[in-house]
């Protein structure tokens, strides 16, 4: 453990395969470690942690959420993308609007590799969200090419934003829906 705090990256990170290998014997401590003011503790404890095959989405979620730190944020969004677990679906969904770029892109990756579970979540989103959260929404939902989210992508082919659009003509085109997107006048 004084490896992974030591403040030396290749020592941490030299030290996560041995303690991801103690199993439960080091779990309670990794937990104790979420809790430290410092930053980098934080993040090294839920980089570890992510990467056991023990760790569970709950000890994840609250740091994608409330977490002051965005790395420790995006760390806990990466760590959800490696659970694959559909009780993340609304933590993950929510972090769509993250003010940190990259905890929402990591957030939007985490869905995608989800997959169709959390399609309707996602529509939801690009309907009712906050314009960050429905840009990031619509471009899951383009990555994961499921039909559902087709009347969605062509009401949004009605809107200003260039960059719903984009992800919206970019999701119509992975389905194989090929064609001129007429604007009416």
């Amino acid at each position: 453990m004084n490896d992974l705090t030591s403040g030396d990256e290749a020592r941490a990170e030299a030290a996560v395969p041995s303690l991801i290998e103690l199993g439960m014997d080091a779990i309670p401590s990794l937990l104790d470690l979420t809790h430290y003011k410092d930053v980098d503790s934080r993040w090294w404890a839920l980089r570890t942690l992510a990467e056991s095959h023990l760790c569970r989405t709950e000890w994840l979620v609250p740091f994608l959420s409330s977490d002051p730190a965005p790395e420790v944020r995006q760390c806990a969004a990466l760590g959800l993308g490696i659970k694959l677990d559909n009780s993340a679906i609304q933590p993950l969904v929510q972090a769509l609007s993250d003010d940190d770029n990259m905890v929402a892109n990591l957030a939007v990756n985490a869905l995608v590799r989800i997959g169709r579970e959390a399609v309707p979540s996602l529509i939801e989103t690009v309907q009712d969200g906050k314009q960050s959260a429905r840009i990031q929404a619509l471009r899951a939902l383009s990555e994961i090419k499921d039909h559902r989210a087709i009347p969605i992508m062509m009401k949004v082919m009605q809107e200003e934003s260039a960059l719903l659009l984009h992800w919206a003509k970019e999701g119509l085109d992975r389905l194989g829906l090929d064609m001129v997107y007429i604007k009416p006048v």
